[in-house]
């Protein structure tokens, strides 16, 4: 899994690549939630165009940005999810993210 951050400035956008799941799931939050902190912007995006798979992690990935960026007034958006991946965010009920 690697994660680039691309800062610009109130847009955070965070390119995901490769599993989504618990075994990765404390490596992504550490590349995500140090800039969230620093700059406090008022979009997260997860761009999911280089996911390959993603379980229930993924949802809680997802959410605990959300509360992160709830705290400081910001929104999250997820872009460029693949069909398997847009099946399990609308099961969670959070199709609404979706762009």
């Amino acid at each position: 899994m690697a994660v680039k951050i691309i800062n610009q400035g109130e847009r955070i956008i965070a390119e995901l690549s490769g599993d989504i799941d618990h075994h990765n799931l404390v490596d992504i939050r550490s590349e995500i939630d140090p800039c969230l902190e620093e700059i406090a912007p008022k979009w997260l995006v997860l761009d999911f165009s280089g996911v390959n798979f993603m379980d229930s992690s993924g949802i809680g990935l997802i959410l605990g940005r959300k509360r992160i960026l709830d705290q400081f007034g910001g929104a999250i958006a997820i872009k460029n999810a693949g069909n398997n991946i847009k099946k399990i965010i609308s099961l969670a009920g959070l199709e609404n993210l979706i762009i």
